[in-house]
């Protein structure tokens, strides 16, 4: 900045001498010097004193337009909005301005009202800014971080991929907090390749933008293919200044799904439930050891759904009216889809048929249970809560992928579900009946029943209440009806105990065979002379339920 200073005072005196196509060059050859716009150095070089190198420009400060009165002014009417925002309180300054001055609270010469009129909304926020603080009670509002890097990244949605070449993924995390966010646990990366569902999972111990660096670049070495571009959700772990530039100095093309739109990143979605999901389930797991297992884990996995595991992927969808009609390509994996494609390189495809023909799936398949038995062990595990928890061990793998092969299918009709899945059996905690109000007056509510069987608990609670009316009231209507529906019960089940059926009146069997098909006497009734002597006794014994209170003794 001092060699411009020194340039301009150079060239000044010549400029204010020099006639006008001789300021031209000299414009010309100070912007080629300096590097400035042209009307910049015209201002540069009209200034009256020169600068020297060791001195200070001095700033020029703007005259203010609006001082303390206008501020007091807006103050006011500010208030008056019910503080609304800048652009709402200059719509409404004409309405509220003249009822404020009409009923005197508000005194402002012509000069003063007509800068309040002709304020903008932008000047309107700046001259509160320091009132709304204060109003707050001393708390501003913070400034999103991420959302200006938010958006800085283009959008891409479901619709916008048009078929890409191997190399653009999807990537999105899965949270393994169980049912509770508090604290500190693993998540899940999870990057799919669009063009091929190729896919990638890694464990991460936190949501931090280093460790999602790390996460894609550990990614690169296990796709077969180089990454061309990241598609991202509005995470703030993916929107920050650490990942996104890191991307970018890659090379990767960086974009992002809108708010709240899931769909825009199917491949990914789609994947979190068919792969992680399904692998580690819906349980809390936390700790350095835990996320080494699950590394182990993906590892086996990576091969296992890439290599053997077909899987569909969406042709052509339209719609009808109010239907909507999906057509898909034929289920193949990853591989195979890899193989077909063009634009993958015959290296690329000889190194994959090598790594397919030396893998087993039985074995990769024994892998990946003996890892889930492992995780089982530590499923739902927090840091001071571990009582009641199975203690973590390491369970060996079968000895030989035959070994597993033969226990496949056994566990089947058992309907035991994976390690991973299962829900931790805790102590079952026994409800302790707590005493209810009724308790001391058992013994009369039962001689009332005794001597009244109909008696209803509207009436109970009122002889109750006559009593005792400091304790009893309308409220107790609901437990009295309870108490004496279970005093009922007892009372008829205690009856039928006792009494057993008498012989009933069975009626001579009807002629005929058993088929009934020489029988031509008139049709008989709808149910059998047996049932409807059943029914009459135990409807008589119903009836009779009300008087069994003088006859039967209470509990």
């Amino acid at each position: 900045m001092g060699a411009r200073r020194e340039v301009v005072s150079a060239v000044t005196e010549r400029y204010r001498l020099a006639k006008r196509a001789e300021k031209g060059r000299i414009l010309d050859e100070l912007c080629a010097t300096t590097g400035w716009h042209r009307k910049h150095a015209v201002r540069a070089l009209r200034r009256r004193e020169t600068v020297g190198s060791g001195e200070v420009e001095p700033t020029r400060k703007r005259r203010h337009r609006y001082g303390a009165t206008i501020k007091d002014a807006l103050t006011a009417l500010w208030e008056a909005s019910d503080r609304v925002c800048g652009k709402r309180l200059k719509v409404m300054i004409p309405t509220l301005l003249p009822a404020l001055e009409q009923h005197g609270r508000l005194q402002l010469g012509q000069s003063d009202r007509d800068r309040v009129l002709a304020i903008s909304a932008a000047t309107i926020d700046r001259l509160l800014v320091d009132v709304k603080i204060a109003a707050s009670g001393g708390r501003r509002r913070r400034a999103g971080f991420y959302s200006a890097i938010r958006r800085e990244v283009p959008i891409r949605t479901f619709n916008d991929w048009n078929s890409p070449v191997p190399g653009f993924c999807e990537v999105d995390m899965v949270a393994h907090g169980g049912t509770s966010v508090a604290g500190s646990f693993i998540q899940t990366l999870t990057m799919v390749d669009v063009a091929t569902g190729w896919t990638e999972c890694l464990p991460l111990l936190t949501r931090e933008g280093s460790l999602v660096v790390e996460a894609i670049n550990r990614a690169q070495s296990l796709f077969p293919w180089l990454l061309r571009g990241v598609d991202f959700d509005n995470d703030s772990a993916f929107m920050n200044d650490i990942v996104v530039p890191w991307c970018r100095e890659q090379k990767l093309e960086v974009t992002r799904s809108r708010a709240y739109k899931k769909n825009d990143q199917a491949f990914v979605e789609q994947k979190n439930g068919a792969v992680v999901r399904r692998l580690m389930g819906y349980g809390r797991f936390d700790g350095v050891e835990t996320a080494r297992m699950m590394g182990r884990l993906y590892a086996a996995a990576r091969l296992y759904v890439n290599f053997f595991q077909p899987s569909f992927k969406l042709k052509e969808k339209r719609r009808e009216g109010s239907k909507v009609i999906k057509r898909y390509h034929h289920p193949s994996t990853p591989y195979e889809r890899a193989l077909a494609h063009p634009k993958v390189t015959a290296a690329v495809k000889k190194r994959l048929r090598d790594q397919y023909r030396s893998l087993d799936p039985v074995a990769l398949l024994a892998e990946i249970r003996a890892t889930q038995e492992e995780l089982g062990n530590r499923v739902d595990r927090r840091a001071g809560q571990a009582r009641g928890l199975q203690a973590a061990h390491t369970s060996a793998p079968p000895a030989t992928a035959a070994t597993f092969a033969k226990t496949l299918g056994k566990t089947v009709t058992v309907g035991e579900p994976r390690a991973t899945h299962r829900r931790t059996r805790r102590p079952y905690k026994t409800r302790v009946r707590m005493p209810s109000k009724l308790d001391p007056h058992l013994a009369a509510i039962e001689a009332w029943l005794a001597e009244q069987p109909q008696l209803t608990a509207l009436a109970i609670v009122g002889r109750l209440s006559e009593k005792y009316p400091e304790e009893f009231g309308r409220r107790q209507h609901s437990i009295v009806q309870r108490l004496l529906r279970a005093l009922r019960r007892r009372a008829a089940e205690r009856l039928v105990s006792q009494s057993p059926l008498g012989d009933a009146t069975i009626a001579a069997p009807l002629p005929g065979v058993v088929d009934g098909s020489g029988y031509v006497g008139p049709d008989p009734t709808t149910a059998p002379l047996v049932e409807q002597a059943r029914k009459a006794i135990w409807r008589d014994r119903l009836i009779d339920i009300g008087s069994s209170w003088a006859t039967t003794p209470s509990r």
